[in-house]
């Protein structure tokens, strides 16, 4: 505040990572707007997160804050992962058709089962180096599917995308930690299972197809 105070200009402040913040710091951010307002100043804060970050703005308990906030979405590249994965096979080997590296097919499973650009990054790098130790060129869609880790999708790897881990979740939905782990792994009764989802539903998590593998194992056991 000194700092800006000394040379009198808006400030802006970025935070990534801002759904880890701490329940008391992103609380604390509103005196320490009006405090370098109070002396002159302007300060502008950019938190930038998961959705997760969004979801706990818009909790009761946050309204203080998250009433004062103004929330963009950034969908990323969603809708556009095979004009991506396209792009970054033309970049990485200019001299040769992406066509001839990865067949249509391929590239089809690629953009279905991948969703942003690491990812695109980490699996496609680790589908070209199996397609070189067996010798595949072009690479097929059967080769793809056994490179993709199988559970990439379920309620766990799906969760933590959003910004949700174990001491998150069991804090969101006020339990203890090895229920979250027990939830996760489908060890919980069915209908517990549901109720637990139904939660998460309620504030905006977006539950598929790993909430199915779980219900599924709960039945079994």
């Amino acid at each position: 505040m000194k700092v800006m105070g000394r040379y009198h200009k808006p400030s802006a402040l970025f935070i990534d990572d801002a759904h880890d913040l701490h329940g008391q710091t992103l609380r604390a951010l509103k005196p320490m707007i009006e405090k370098t307002g109070r002396r002159g100043s302007r300060l502008t804060l950019v938190l930038a997160g998961h959705p997760r970050l969004r979801n706990d703005l818009r909790r009761p308990a946050r309204e203080e804050t998250g009433a004062r906030t103004t929330v963009f979405e950034f969908e990323g590249i969603q809708g556009q992962q095979r004009r991506y994965i396209t792009w970054w096979l033309e970049h990485s080997a200019p001299e040769v058709d992406p066509r001839d590296i990865v067949t249509d097919d391929a590239l089809r499973v690629l953009a279905e089962r991948l969703s942003t650009p690491l990812q695109i990054e980490h699996y496609l790098t680790r589908v070209l180096e199996q397609a070189y130790r067996v010798g595949e060129k072009p690479v097929t869609p059967a080769l793809v599917e056994k490179a993709l880790a199988p559970d990439m999708h379920d309620l766990e790897p799906t969760l933590t995308r959003y910004g949700y881990n174990i001491p998150a979740l069991a804090e969101l939905l006020n339990i203890r930690q090895a229920e979250v782990r027990a939830f996760l792994h489908g060890q919980l009764p069915p209908g517990r299972t549901a109720d637990l989802h139904q939660q998460l539903l309620a504030v905006g998590l977006p539950l598929g197809e790993g909430l199915g593998a779980i219900e599924n194992r709960s039945a079994i056991g």
